[in-house]
């Protein structure tokens, strides 16, 4: 779910702009989450945001009431739990406390605060959350049209491409009955007499489904449920229907399965084959009616299925769809079927536990026309649609019967200007067969791609002027991506700097899937090195609450009993050897649990996830030489002349153990935080003993820097805090140095980027960050922008790399936000609870501006300058405190809102921080001139 929707957004402030010194409260969440369904908790945490127009307002108090329906809510009677006054400034993370929650029941909340200007807030609106079935109240039975055992279905992750050929390929599919690949139409008719009160389904559908109830579409999600290691845990979704979309008498469940990532089997391309079993259901709708009873529907022997119209779905291939298969009304009450339709079989289960969906679904979240037509022949048709993402495409069209329209679909274009998927991954296409029965509406459900460009061969466009071809009446392109919601955004006086944010952020929601995937065509594997070293930035830009929550759950999944943790999760696919198991990769294991406690102040990851911690840093122990690990990809793709892969300019070795020193290092803060003493001692004499073999190992005493003396090798020293005190600033020139003999040109790959980016950043050197980026040449964001990309690709040079839509390399984010803006949190007081305003005022720039909605409210920071005079817009949201570090002379003239600072009644106390002045202040919306003397 979204944060905040803007119209919501806009007229909430125009009530509090008229309700002077008013405090709101707003945007409840229970588990992070607006009114969820799937509550998988009897204690679950409650948070809420403060909105004030006054100035240093702090919660002193709250009262939470908890009902069992919104009529007794209305009434101030919280039957389920009233916690009564608390005194508290906790406004977020409060665990439930009140009467034991029954599994599979709805309730309703609100809360009422007190702050310190005296005030008593109104009660806030209703809140809701389902807690989840216990997993005997589903007992899930799974159906189909065949048994695992019986569709002769390759068992094992190791068959990929580069391990075998076409021949081999075809005869695994060949060796697996048609049936197990089919997309298939299941229903369920049933009859009820009793007028309904409440309606809820529970549903997974594997690999992808599509729920209908009596005809309509139920929900907005595509590709449902999120993809998971099946034999470890399964999603379900859950949904209300509404009483009014059942009928006095016959109803009809309908639901469409896809194969998804749980049977990856076909002809066409695909990256690898793997499967769980053919597609599956498991269904439940419990239905409680107004009298008091109950009843429920479940999958089971009860239910028919038939061939689906989507004659061919892969992930990795495309889509076909028959139109003349189509059953109307299939899914309706008054559908009679035929001797097509027959019994399903039982299936064995998915090895996984059955567990609610964490993260918010996938979802179309932007559509786009045509921005471009050419005809590279006679024949042909290439529809620019002006965007690279990832999904697909949607057309209406009219024809003949049986005539057939086949989609291809690329990012980039041939020297002839037909469709290119060379490099992405091909043969990929959408066909569609027509029935000749007028304007025909059609887009896919089960597979998506990275694309840009459409390609239709033998068409009429717009207008019929051959008759004996189909005509195609519309086409537009749909962006399918995760529904966590956009919280930040950023945009300055640069021309490049803005254009790099695009084309990162259009990358990152390309590759917003079920999981982070590194290309939204050619592999679709979720890379596990793109979430931490892009973490910052990811969690500045996106609402990752309950997203990263899942992905720590499929990295845990997918540990092996060893403590190795692979490079993708989920590990659909074993590549061997460094592709599997590389420290740069598995570390995210580690680090993630501790940037979800910085951003959202929530350490239920550190403490569910510690022992994955520990194991994988064990592990790590176990593949070591005294100390220093000498395996995996290190810093992969880093630039030069050489052919991108392997870390070149930097040792494998250096950059493994520098990555076991930092997990060592943050499991030993683990262990310190859940006050684990033996551990915090054990893990903590480790990751000295590491420091002291990596410098033993790579520091080079006579030179004073690191390994080759290349950006990587001495930047992620710097910022993993591996280098002597003493020598630090020496290391820090050598930097330097390398980046000036280089004009300014970075050397950094996938995993040295951050490093190198924050090293600099960190230790005041924005103005060299400034001008290693600020420039059209390669190696840097610039030069894309030359071929006209609209996503970041996976190499500096567009036209050496395979993919034009990775966001591997948009480590410049974290840059913009916490450099830039300023906008950085403080690990003393997680969650932006206290946060610094640090902005850096480089090169030619003469303004820059962000927001973040953190979970305590929008934080602003934009500065801008105006002749001899900065101004600085501030805002800090109410419950929170903020220390602003201004960039200029400690002698400048300065005025808050047109006062002096010390006369400010949200200013709480001034200094200097390194010849900077500095303000602690409360919340508010702040006006900051700053008139630079000469």
């Amino acid at each position: 779910m979204k944060r905040y929707n803007a119209i919501l957004l806009f007229c909430f402030f125009f009530l509090v702009s008229s309700i002077k010194g008013q405090t709101l409260v707003t945007d409840l969440r229970c588990d992070w989450s607006v009114n969820p369904l799937g509550v998988n908790s009897v204690t679950p945490k409650l948070g809420w945001v403060l909105n004030s127009t006054d100035f240093h307002v702090i919660q002193q108090a709250y009262q939470i009431l908890v009902a069992s329906s919104v009529e007794k809510l209305q009434n101030n009677k919280g039957d389920v739990w009233d916690s009564g006054k608390i005194t508290s400034d906790q406004s977020q993370l409060i665990v439930y406390n009140g009467a034991t929650l029954e599994h599979e029941k709805k309730y309703f909340w609100k809360v009422k605060v007190w702050t310190n200007k005296n005030l008593e807030s109104p009660w806030s609106d209703w809140s809701s959350f389902r807690v989840a079935p216990k997993s005997t109240q589903l007992q899930p039975t799974w159906i189909g049209a065949i048994r695992k055992a019986d569709s002769q279905l390759p068992v094992g992750r190791k068959f990929h491409t580069a391990t075998f050929k076409r021949a081999k390929k075809d005869s695994i599919i060949n060796a697996s009955h048609p049936l197990s690949r089919q997309s298939i139409l299941l229903r369920k008719p049933f009859t009820i007499s009793k007028n309904v009160k409440e309606a809820v389904v529970y549903i997974s559908g594997l690999g992808h489904y599509e729920l209908t109830f009596n005809g309509e579409k139920v929900g907005n999600s595509e590709f449902a449920p999120l993809w998971t290691d099946y034999d470890k845990s399964v999603n379900y979704n859950t949904y209300e229907l509404s009483p009014k979309a059942f009928n006095k008498g016959a109803n009809a469940i309908g639901v469409i399965l896809g194969n998804g990532m749980y049977n990856v089997l076909a002809n066409r391309y695909s990256k690898f084959f793997a499967s769980f079993g053919p597609p599956t259901l498991f269904f439940r709708l419990k239905i409680d009616f107004e009298d008091g009873s109950s009843t429920s529907i479940s999958s089971d022997e009860t239910w028919h299925y038939s061939h689906s119209p989507i004659t061919y779905n892969s992930l990795f291939g495309g889509e076909d769809y028959d139109a003349n298969l189509e059953q109307i009304g299939w899914d309706t009450s008054t559908f009679t079927p035929n001797a097509n339709w027959k019994p399903v079989v039982l299936q064995e289960a998915p090895k996984g536990i059955l567990k609610p969906q964490k993260a918010a679904a996938n979802t179309i979240q932007k559509t786009f026309e045509v921005q471009e037509l050419s005809q590279p022949n006679d024949s042909t048709f290439v529809f620019n649609m002006g965007q690279n993402l990832s999904g697909f495409p949607a057309l209406k069209v009219t024809g003949k019967k049986g005539q057939k329209l086949t989609l291809w679909v690329g990012e980039g274009l041939k020297e002839d200007g037909t469709i290119s998927q060379g490099r992405s991954g091909k043969p990929y296409y959408f066909q569609y067969t027509l029935k000749g029965d007028g304007i025909e509406s059609w887009q896919p459900k089960f597979s998506y791609y990275g694309y840009q460009y459409i390609q239709i061969q033998n068409i009429n466009y717009l207008k019929a002027n051959n008759p004996e071809l189909p005509t195609v009446l519309e086409i537009t392109s749909n962006f399918v991506y995760n529904n966590s919601g956009e919280v930040g955004t950023f945009e300055c006086s640069n021309t490049i700097f803005n254009k790099a944010h695009e084309l990162i952020n259009n990358a990152v929601k390309s590759n917003f899937q079920a999981v982070f995937t590194d290309c939204p065509h050619r592999e679709k594997l979720g890379w596990l090195e793109e979430a931490h070293l892009n973490g910052p930035g990811l969690m500045f830009n996106y609402d990752l609450s309950t997203y990263f929550s899942a992905m720590m759950q499929n990295i845990a999944d997918a540990q092996r009993e060893n403590g190795m943790i692979p490079s993708i999760a989920p590990e659909y696919v074993v590549f061997g050897g460094d592709f599997t198991d590389s420290p740069e990769w598995g570390a995210s294991g580690v680090i993630l649990p501790w940037m979800y406690y910085e951003f959202y102040g929530d350490d239920s990851l550190i403490k569910k996830y510690y022992h994955v911690m520990k194991k994988y840093v064990d592990y790590l122990t176990s593949r070591s030489q005294d100390y220093i690990l000498d395996y995996g990809l290190g810093d992969w793709y880093d630039y030069g002349d050489h052919a991108a892969g392997y870390s070149k300019n930097s040792p494998i070795a250096l950059s493994a153990t520098s990555h076991y020193y930092y997990t060592a290092r943050l499991l030993t803060k683990a262990a310190k935080h859940l006050h684990k003493t033996a551990d915090a001692s054990q893990y903590e004499a480790l990751a000295t003993s590491i420091k002291k073999a990596f410098n033993d190992a790579f520091y080079n005493e006579k030179g004073q820097y690191y390994g080759t003396n290349s950006q990587f090798s001495n930047a992620v020293a710097i910022f993993m805090d591996l280098v002597d005190p003493v020598h630090r600033e020496a290391v820090m020139q050598h930097l330097l140095i390398d980046i000036k003999n280089r004009g300014y040109r970075l050397t950094t790959g996938d995993v040295g980027n951050r490093y190198l980016f924050q090293a600099l950043a960190q230790n005041n050197q924005n103005e060299v960050m400034y001008k290693m980026h600020n420039h059209y040449d390669t190696p840097g964001y610039g030069f894309q922008m030359q071929f006209g990309l609209t996503t970041l690709a996976e190499q500096w040079d567009p036209r050496k790399g395979n993919s034009w839509n990775h966001f591997m390399m948009g480590q410049i984010e974290e840059w913009f936000y916490k450099s830039l803006a300023g906008i950085q949190p403080d690990e003393n007081a997680p969650g932006f609870k206290h946060f610094f305003i640090q902005p850096e005022i480089v090169g030619d720039m003469t303004y820059a501006k962000a927001s973040y909605y953190s979970i305590y409210g929008k934080i602003v920071s934009h500065w801008e300058i105006q002749d001899n005079t900065i101004i600085f817009n501030v805002e800090v949201p109410s419950n929170t405190t903020a220390t602003l570090v201004l960039p200029v002379s400690k002698n400048a003239k300065i005025t808050i809102n047109d006062m002096n600072p010390n006369e400010h009644s949200g200013v709480l106390g001034i200094g200097n921080e390194k010849n900077r002045p500095m303000f602690k202040v409360g919340s508010g919306v702040y006006n900051v001139k700053c008139l630079m003397l000469k």
